[in-house]
């Protein structure tokens, strides 16, 4: 089945629409309808929906319920091929909000997320995986979705339609000038997300906004703006497809390479892993290993004189330290494993 690019429409500014998840209206009832809101009519709801390419209507897939399972994967496997081009063209982007953040983060500051439905969730799942994999402090990374942990596993009906819980989640946490808020969203529009990042910024935190439309809300709120433009998804409107797949890459790319920038690896290791369960511990072990290529014992040793953490234990063994030496070198470098190294080398 060919493949058809679909135009891009403007967004009006004047208008924030709906995005993820749909509001009953009947069992949440809205402020009043008034010329020129967002909740004025279904109809105006409509025309702003008309706006997205996100949810743009392509008329040579509506036959796709009559095609084989082989023939309805294969066009949607040639549909998510086109996902990391579209990132690839935001790298840029990307890169100068990595930076901006890493930066703060040195300084002591968090990474918060903030979006709602299938975008809040990868923000709470990217934030959830940094302190297994990166040995990240509690609250140093947070996830924040609108209508709370509850949202995470069912809709919270509305939630995403009311800014002013972006402003008391942030709030909550005390955001201010040494932190970053990612605020994440399909659409571009959600009131949740472009909330967030409009208060965040006005507590001079470091502002980003992820979506997949260009000229966005969102994007034109934050400092750093990142639009990946994927188009119109296979299902029209079902943005945890082709979008959620560019975001969870983003995202992705934000925390882990922020995390390279701050010292959490060494070459491509993952040194800083929380080893607190079995297979990390395993991992761990494998991670000295391939950094030193010491004999099983002599990792075993270091790692339990170092109690269990990795980065240290490698230190122990290509210094030639012990364990309480390990620890002080790489207080001295900010827990960047390569300075110490140096640093030892060089007789600090």
């Amino acid at each position: 089945m060919p493949h058809h690019e679909t135009p891009h429409h403007e967004t009006p500014r004047d208008e924030t629409p709906r995005d993820e998840t749909p509001r009953d209206e009947a069992r949440h009832p809205g402020p009043p309808a008034h010329e020129g809101t967002r909740a004025e009519t279904p109809r105006g709801l409509r025309r702003e929906l008309d706006t997205l390419t996100t949810e743009a209507y392509r008329p040579e897939l509506a036959g796709i319920d009559q095609l084989s399972t082989p023939d309805l994967a294969r066009l949607m496997n040639d549909e998510d091929a086109g996902v990391p081009a579209a990132v690839a063209a935001q790298l840029p982007s990307i890169c100068a909000a990595i930076d901006a953040t890493a930066d703060r983060m040195a300084k002591g500051g968090r990474l918060v997320y903030a979006g709602a439905g299938t975008a809040g969730r990868l923000g709470v799942l990217d934030a959830s995986e940094c302190p297994p994999t990166f040995n990240t402090a509690v609250g140093q990374v947070v996830g924040l979705i609108a209508g709370g942990p509850a949202a995470m596993t069912e809709a919270v009906e509305g939630a995403e339609d009311r800014g002013e819980l972006a402003a008391a989640d942030l709030d909550a946490l005390a955001v201010g000038p040494a932190d970053t808020v990612v605020g994440v969203s399909a659409s571009g529009r959600t009131p949740y997300a472009v909330a967030a990042v409009e208060h965040a910024r006005a507590q001079g935190a470091l502002t980003v906004g992820l979506s997949c439309n260009a000229d966005s809300p969102l994007a034109a709120a934050a400092e750093h703006g990142i639009e990946v433009v994927v188009g119109p998804e296979l299902l029209t409107g079902s943005t945890r497809l082709k979008a959620g797949t560019a975001q969870k890459l983003v995202l992705n790319m934000i925390s882990t390479l922020t995390m390279i920038r701050l010292g959490k690896t060494y070459g491509n290791l993952m040194v800083d892993v929380r080893a607190s369960n079995d297979k990390l511990r395993a991992r761990s072990h494998r991670i000295v290993a391939l950094a030193t290529g010491a004999a099983d014992e002599e990792i075993a040793a270091a790692l339990t004189a170092t109690g269990g953490e990795t980065k240290n234990a490698i230190l122990v063994l290509l210094g030639g330290v012990d364990a309480v030496t390990a620890a002080a070198l790489l207080e001295s470098t900010g827990g960047r494993l390569r300075p110490a190294l140096t640093r030892k080398a060089a007789g600090g």
